[in-house]
């Protein structure tokens, strides 16, 4: 491969600066969940919002977002890391977003996406321990932490790429840093619970 990681690469970056929250929303008649709540425009700020179905639809649209790049790439033929590179794209345009000013997302839908087309059985187990653990703890963010922080060690133990393993840390410690602030609020005992519409 050539030019064509670097303009597959490109197009997975422009593929996640797609705002599913904003999107939605706007399509919707909803207000900016950029202006509300946290602020943050992801499902679970949508949730706090506006309900269950635009943000059930923001959530599938933006681990939609992980999941075609790297479909399509493994369709065309890259390596396993550089499949992983072109994901890994569609998740930084999903935090830094060309098309709304780079003011994202915290990223967590659309790693879950990634890892879902990287390694269905990983990436399932993903999605499982984020939804135990917002069932029983009620806790949207500590739920998002401890599914990331697993992420690498299912990798490692279903599949054993290495690539694949170093790629899920560097996207945890990413997404680590965009809920420093929910960390603190943890730390603080001040997170707010997920709440029923």
């Amino acid at each position: 491969m050539g030019y064509e990681i670097y303009l597959a690469v490109a197009l997975s970056y422009l593929l996640g600066s797609v705002s599913a929250a904003i999107i939605v929303c706007r399509v919707m008649g909803l207000g900016d969940p950029r202006e509300g709540g946290s602020g943050n425009p992801g499902a679970t700020n949508v949730k706090r919002l506006y309900g269950n179905k635009p943000a059930a639809v923001t959530l599938f649209g933006d681990m939609l977002k992980g999941v075609i790049p790297v479909v399509l790439a493994y369709q065309l033929g890259f390596s396993n890391a550089e499949v992983f590179v072109i994901g890994f794209a569609a998740f930084i345009g999903h935090l830094y977003p060309l098309f709304f000013g780079f003011r994202g997302g915290k990223g967590v839908a659309t790693m879950m996406g990634v890892l879902l087309a990287l390694s269905f059985p990983a990436g399932l187990a993903v999605v499982a321990t984020w939804l135990f653990v917002a069932k029983v703890l009620k806790i949207s963010s500590l739920s998002a932490l401890v599914a990331s922080l697993l992420a690498p060690v299912y990798i490692y133990f279903i599949d054993a790429e290495m690539s694949w393993v170093i790629g899920s840390a560097v996207m945890t410690l990413i997404l680590f840093w965009r809920h420093r602030s929910n960390i603190q609020r943890l730390l603080n005992g001040e997170e707010s619970l997920i709440k029923k519409n």
